[in-house]
């Protein structure tokens, strides 16, 4: 396989569509470094939430899914995209390194897949029932079971416990003033309107209270929308690795970004969920809810949206030029 590199502008307008993929806080840890050869993810610790995260295994997480979204992106524009995961031990940060070579033909499935990463938003607002959910389980299913990633679905029955466990996490970080100022910070208008959680992508109180299991971000000023669904009727998935390692971990990310984008294509809503995965004792509550062993690294509400509903604005992302650098 050849690995000569696309064009610089390919390579831009690829980077550009893999940045957006989804990360805690909307916080965008990554960097991209292209030399003569590759093209390289770095984590970026300076981008850290490290009070909500303070393992850094979310920035893992948050660099799979956009490892991937670049994978989706180069392959729509006709280039295939090797991943090298972990090239260098001595230098952790040095995440991915990408070799490029030409695909011999461009399929409509890969161009589905990219035109869903522009699609595809964090939806914290209640969503309907999926409709054909046995037949997308078992696709998600195999997806996430070909990168060796654990892949369970919580059951009606065990979805009471889990929404307790939710509500309980969320009132033990309110006694904890690090994690409110960093929320704060993260939910608050920033000069340069390129990062964070913006109050477009956030919920009123009133719509929060019809969703059992979310984070809670501080509210908006809307007022009441998806009125005629009702309460969530989601389903949720749990995506777990079998040990907290930085390749698993990393792996799952991409799985992460594999999950979103395959819904997105079938006309379903998301929303990733990592709130329950920070604090040891909901993470262990959803090991013993979905019945094995292995780490939870995350959950995704999947469910289904009115046709009429309002579409969602894109989240911010940061400019090119602060995560992408040729050398």
């Amino acid at each position: 396989m050849s690995t000569t590199l696309p064009e610089p502008e390919i390579l831009r307008k690829a980077v550009a569509l893999a940045c957006r993929a989804p990360s805690l806080h909307n916080s965008q840890p990554w960097r991209w470094v292209v030399d003569a050869a590759a093209l390289h993810l770095y984590a970026d610790p300076a981008r850290g939430v490290h009070a909500a995260d303070s393992s850094g295994r979310e920035m893992i997480l948050s660099c799979g899914a956009v490892l991937d979204h670049l994978r989706v992106a180069l392959a729509a524009a006709g280039w295939n995209a090797a991943p090298h995961r972990l090239p260098d031990p001595a230098e952790p940060d040095h995440l991915a390194t990408c070799v490029c070579g030409p695909l011999p033909a461009v399929g409509d499935a890969d161009r589905e897949r990219a035109e869903a990463i522009d699609r595809r938003r964090t939806d914290r607002l209640p969503f309907a029932a999926p409709r054909g959910w046995e037949k997308l389980e078992a696709t998600l299913r195999r997806l996430a079971e070909r990168d060796d990633v654990m892949f369970d679905v919580v059951s009606d029955d065990a979805r009471p416990q889990l929404a307790e466990a939710s509500r309980l996490t969320e009132a033990l970080r309110r006694q904890d003033p690090t994690y409110q100022s960093e929320l704060r910070w993260w939910t608050s208008p920033f000069e340069r309107p390129d990062q964070g959680v913006p109050q477009t992508s956030r919920v009123s109180s009133s719509e929060a209270s019809r969703v059992d299991v979310a984070r809670a971000f501080p509210t908006t000023g809307y007022g009441e929308r998806r009125t005629q669904i009702g309460e969530d009727r989601s389903k949720i998935v749990v995506l777990s690795t079998r040990a907290d390692t930085r390749l698993e971990v990393l792996r799952c990310g991409e799985t992460l970004s594999t999950i979103l984008l395959e819904c997105t294509t079938a006309g379903m809503a998301t929303c990733t969920l990592t709130h329950m995965t920070e604090v040891a004792p909901s993470r262990d509550l959803v090991s013993q809810l979905i019945g094995r062993g292995g780490m939870p690294q995350l959950l995704i509400r999947i469910g289904k949206t009115p046709t009429s509903a309002e579409h969602l604005p894109p989240t911010p992302r940061r400019p090119l030029t602060e995560v992408l650098e040729f050398v």
